[in-house]
């Protein structure tokens, strides 16, 4: 049986908080995915630590913050493209992440190699 899209969002919403609670140490306190034609975009939400913000009242520590929570998300950029291939059956060509130090929002968009949403 095929997945509907809000059941497929609903797992791959899941697998992120998984990898972020095993991978980084803890989760965000909530995620939120979207297929959008050839991509996933994924909102996480509360993914930073009182510690971090105290640290981003200036803009030294604002940007150490970013470089940091950006590194660790990238080293397991590898792990993130297969959670995608392993739920979606498409392959990621290309991922893009961001993090705002003021909401302690992370957004990360997965392009995907064809137009996953008019498939399901």
């Amino acid at each position: 049986m095929e997945k509907t899209k809000g059941a497929l969002e609903a797992d791959i919403s899941k697998a992120l908080t998984h990898w972020e609670k095993t991978y980084l140490g803890r989760g965000s306190i909530s995620v939120k995915s979207d297929v959008l034609r050839d991509m996933i975009i994924v909102s996480l939400q509360g993914i930073l630590t009182p510690a971090e913000y105290s640290l981003c009242k200036d803009k030294e520590g604002l940007l150490s913050v970013k470089e940091n929570r950006n590194s660790l998300v990238e080293t397991g950029v590898e792990e993130l493209k297969k959670i995608i291939y392993d739920l979606t059956g498409e392959k990621v060509i290309s991922f893009y992440t961001d993090l705002s130090t003021k909401t302690g929002e992370r957004m990360m968009i997965f392009k995907l190699s064809t137009d996953l949403q008019s498939k399901i």
